[in-house]
């Protein structure tokens, strides 16, 4: 199998409504695998969200009551991993018949992660990724994600990774994608800026690999009357715009980017472009310079607690 079917969804998550994301997500699903794609991938935090505009009621020395009951908010409206929501997502895979890469608010005990999960066609949990580090504020909500979650799943359409928005910025773990043999580069994201572009087509042909970038569209109808982003609260206004894309091994644009609306991108993604492609770089091979130049990788589970006979 050498020619494979990608889409990329671009759409906003119903922030702060669990079931209703997951009703959403299951549409959307199925709306990809009417383009009979093979691999369908979803922004970052699509299920649990992105509550763009908040602030959390922190300030330096000071966190306010109501900041805290919105991280209990986000915090209800995140899953378990695994667990009742995975096994749902599982099956909207298994519906449609495709690998399912999907960023999702993942708890841990009292800890929230950014964290991609893949799906096989069959709707089982094969991977998951917790973004190593999240940015700016992000960084008060999100805990930070260890080596043993850098995951690359083989399948029978090829290799496949997940790197979080900024996390992209991280040459280190770029290179230990591209170490894993990562064929399909997938890339949640919600940075919708014009810079975004250029960075995936960079990462495409620095690692002679498809490249395919979800985004969030999201407007500030689509949270709660509650929410008050520091937007505004016009229902029109325009939170993350997308930008969502797929990109081939040598950098050429396949799909998108789209703005300002949802869509679903589709492509045809010809793996014979990676070996063609390689034949003048492969920074993990002959391109290297491991004499001079060697990364080493700390994939063990980072536990607080180790209990020891």
């Amino acid at each position: 199998m050498t020619v494979i079917t990608g889409a990329v969804v671009q759409a906003a998550t119903e922030l702060f409504n669990k079931k209703r994301t997951l009703e959403k997500l299951a549409d959307l699903v199925s709306d990809a695998s009417t383009n009979n794609a093979q691999l369908i991938v979803f922004p970052e935090a699509f299920v649990g969200g992105y509550p763009k505009g908040l602030d959390f009621g922190a300030r330096l020395g000071m966190r306010s009551s109501e900041g805290r009951d919105e991280f209990r908010r986000y915090y209800e409206n995140s899953i378990d991993v695994p667990g009742e929501d995975t096994d749902r997502i599982g099956e909207m895979a298994a519906a449609a018949n495709a690998h399912l890469v999907i960023g999702v608010i993942e708890r841990d005990q009292g800890t929230l992660y950014c964290t991609a999960l893949f799906f096989s066609p069959s709707g089982e949990l094969i991977g998951n990724h917790r973004k190593l580090m999240p940015t700016a504020l992000e960084r008060l909500v999100w805990g930070f994600g260890d080596g043993s979650t850098l995951a690359a799943p083989q399948t029978d359409i090829g290799t496949l990774g997940a790197v979080i928005c900024w996390e992209n910025y991280m040459p280190q773990l770029r290179l230990a994608m591209y170490g894993k043999g990562v064929e399909f580069y997938c890339a949640p994201t919600v940075d919708d800026r014009d810079t975004w572009l250029p960075s995936m087509q960079m990462v495409a042909m620095e690692g002679r690999c498809f490249v395919l970038s979800a985004c969030q569209f999201m407007t500030r109808a689509d949270g709660p009357e509650d929410y008050h982003p520091v937007q505004g609260d016009n229902p029109e206004t325009v939170l993350i715009r997308g930008g969502s894309t797929i990109i081939s091994p040598l950098g050429k644009v396949l799909a998108g980017p789209v703005y300002d609306e949802e869509a679903i991108l589709v492509a045809a993604m010809d793996k014979n472009e990676i070996i063609r492609g390689k034949y003048d770089l492969d920074v993990v091979g002959h391109y290297s310079r491991p004499d001079v130049f060697q990364l080493n990788v700390n994939e063990t589970v980072q536990k607080a607690v180790v209990e020891k006979d």
